[in-house]
């Protein structure tokens, strides 16, 4: 799985929550440990995991969950 830079995070239901904008990487393996989503709102950027995804397309990340 290789999540890039700017690209789309969705929910389970297809719901827009925002963009890639920071990749937390192993500093041993380089694998993908954690990632930041840009949701566009002051203070309520999402921190998540690669456990959290569903499915990684080359344009869009799709989660597990749903988000209210």
């Amino acid at each position: 799985m290789e999540i890039e830079y700017g690209a789309r995070v969705i929910d389970k239901n297809g719901k827009a929550l925002g963009t890639v904008n920071k990749i937390i990487r192993d500093s041993w393996t380089s694998e993908i440990r954690k990632f930041q989503v840009s949701t566009g709102q002051i203070e309520t950027d999402l921190f998540l995991s690669p456990e959290d995804v569903a499915e990684v397309t080359t344009s869009a990340v799709k989660l597990k969950a749903a988000f209210d």
